[in-house]
């Protein structure tokens, strides 16, 4: 065997075995189903939250559901599903699965509809200037699935002073303990007696 061949034939061999692992990485990508998320072997979370397609979103969500998460409505105060909602739990976006709130941060506001003094996972939530009906609020819209949620106030208890108003149809809870089945787990610790202190 010559030199040359000697000294090139690993390197050739071992771009093959890279190029054969690299095609069955990039053949077979781990997608998250909504409301589903996937779990590494470590239990950490892959932050994958993927928005359906809107004829799928039509099949998934109730027509409140799809009204309120894909064009901004309302849903009715007092007459939804979390208002008065007092289980623990987290609540996650009806549409992607990604982590919004906790029973921890909900409060009893008086106006009819779920809400909470901050986010449980504020990467998760975004906000933008509605100027709809003539006046100027702050919507509160999902990270990944860009669902609409609700808006927020400036008027809202301890210790934020804020008010996250938000509607039952654009959430979903899931309580403690369905956390782990359903790839929370990583939230069951805030639900612990000692978690506060």
């Amino acid at each position: 065997m010559s030199t040359i061949l000697k000294k090139w034939l690993p390197i050739a061999a071992g771009t093959i075995i890279l190029t054969g692992v690299y095609t069955i990485v990039t053949q077979h990508p781990v997608v998250a189903a909504p409301g589903n998320p996937q779990v590494h072997s470590k239990g950490d979370r892959m932050a994958n939250y993927v928005k359906p397609s809107d004829a799928e979103l039509k099949k998934k969500l109730t027509p409140i559901q799809y009204e309120v998460t894909q064009h901004e409505g309302t849903e009715a105060p007092f007459r939804n599903e979390y208002a008065d909602n007092h289980a623990a739990g987290i609540y996650v976006d009806i549409v992607s699965g990604e982590p919004l709130f906790s029973s921890n941060d909900k409060f009893e506001s008086g106006t009819g509809w779920p809400s909470f003094t901050r986010p449980l996972e504020p990467a998760n939530v975004v906000t933008k200037t509605d100027r709809k009906f003539f006046m100027s609020r702050t919507e509160v819209r999902s990270k990944h699935a860009d669902s609409h949620l609700g808006h927020v106030f400036d008027d809202g208890p301890a210790p934020t002073g804020q008010r996250y108003c938000m509607n039952s149809a654009s959430l979903r809870f899931i309580p403690v303990d369905k956390l782990e089945a359903e790839g929370y787990g990583e939230y069951v610790h805030l639900f612990k007696k000692d978690a506060h202190k």
